[in-house]
């Protein structure tokens, strides 16, 4: 496809049909006629080779090809508004951009869902995506813009990337609530007596818990090491393991799977989290609005 020759309007019937997933509501927003939206439609897709949508009983679904389309198309189609009418500012109440944020499962389990309910009362359109790996693992990407935005335990301590403590933690460990051997109190050595589930860990260094434990001589017995915080709570929930978690993890999860939760009977640092980005998004108002959100939001949780 030669883009000198493309009509870049197509571009926005492509935008406002992914939105819409509908052709007549597609022309509706853009103030066409249903058939000047079709034979736009067409045009595209001859230019694209490739279907770009097809029909489904839920409307007008993107084809793989049509996702990949979607998310530049739309960064592009940003950046001309705001540079056509000469605004610095992101209108988030009417913006339909995708964001994606790489978070693990804490993030996902305590952030995400507030956050969401956030921005469908103030920012209704806009889009999240979460990637899954940790923050050094997609330098490339969070430089490059594939992803805005990394909330990580450490900071990415290379050129160009910032990092700001949003937020602190520490830890509760959990048991079943009949556990024959733990009682209302988790003794130090009761913790040591028990069997432990716990997260396999993501880089060399030692997990907190362990060395703490470890500078005294002690170590902990693991039975279970797992991917994920989720499987810890369900694992516990029907075993007598206990396993050590983030403290907000851990009260939600308590509640959820009628846990039982204790202090660590060890004196443990708070620990932070990061939110991380590229400074090749400095200066992009959507990133700024979005990123100064999000840390004043972690900051009150």
């Amino acid at each position: 496809m030669n883009l000198r020759s493309l009509d870049l309007n197509l571009l926005l019937v492509f935008d406002a049909i992914f939105t819409e997933r509908s052709i007549s509501k597609a022309a509706q927003k853009l103030n066409l006629s249903q058939p000047t939206v079709s034979n736009a439609l067409a045009r595209l897709r001859e230019h694209m080779q490739d279907p770009l949508f097809e029909r489904s009983p839920q409307g007008m679904l993107p084809t793989p090809r049509g996702k990949v389309l979607s998310k530049p198309i739309r960064q592009a189609l940003d950046v001309l508004d705001r540079g056509l009418r000469g605004e610095a500012a992101f209108n988030f109440t009417d913006s339909s951009r995708e964001f994606v944020i790489a978070v693990e499962d804490y993030g996902e389990t305590i952030i995400l869902p507030r956050l969401l309910e956030w921005l469908s009362k103030v920012a209704p359109h806009i889009r999240i995506r979460i990637r899954p790996e940790p923050s050094g693992q997609l330098k490339n990407a969070l430089r490059d813009g594939e992803v805005d935005l990394a909330l990580d335990y450490f900071v990415l301590r290379e050129p160009g990337f910032h990092s700001k403590c949003v937020m602190t933690e520490t830890l509760l460990s959990l048991s079943r609530r009949d556990h024959p051997l733990v009682g209302e109190k988790l003794s130090l050595d009761s913790y040591l007596a028990q069997f432990h589930v716990v997260l396999a860990p993501r880089t060399d260094a030692m997990p907190m818990i362990d060395l703490a434990l470890s500078k005294r001589g002690l170590k902990r017995q693991i039975a279970v090491i797992v991917p994920h915080f989720l499987s810890m709570p369900v694992i516990v929930q029907s075993s007598d393991l206990i396993c050590t978690l983030p403290r907000r993890m851990a009260h939600l999860y308590a509640d959820h799977f009628n846990l039982k939760s204790y202090a660590v009977p060890l004196r443990i640092p708070r620990f932070p989290v990061y939110l991380i980005w590229h400074e090749s998004a400095e200066a992009d108002a959507g990133h700024l609005w979005f990123r100064n959100c999000l840390i004043d939001f972690c900051q009150r949780l």
